[in-house]
């Protein structure tokens, strides 16, 4: 007697232990996270950006000349560079339409 339960209650915990196995994988795969409101608000991807080449373009054509640097910073492009006036700027501009955010003095030329 003693024999039948305890083979009994093995092949029982081992059907337990076989089912919460097979359903684990399943809760798993429902509990993946979800999108974060802030990737909803994110920046416009780099991939909408314009290029370099395409700022510095957009930019001379508002008179800017003497171009030092153009770097992409986290949601902009930062630009150092001549104003139509002669002085330093340095300017944020939008990556994606290429307008001028701020504009900062630096020096006179």
């Amino acid at each position: 007697m003693r024999a039948t339960t305890l083979i009994a209650t093995l092949a029982l915990t081992g059907g337990l232990i076989g089912a919460g196995a097979a359903i684990a994988p399943a809760f798993a795969q429902s509990a993946a996270p979800a999108a974060t409101p802030a990737a909803a608000t994110a920046p416009a991807a780099q991939s909408n950006w314009m290029s370099l080449k395409d700022v510095q373009t957009k930019l001379e054509a508002a008179g800017y000349t003497d171009f030092r640097e153009i770097e992409r910073e986290k949601n902009k492009y930062e630009v150092k560079a001549t104003d139509p006036q002669g002085q330093r700027v340095e300017l944020d501009v939008d990556p994606v339409t290429g307008d001028v955010l701020k504009t900062e003095v630096k020096r006179s030329k």
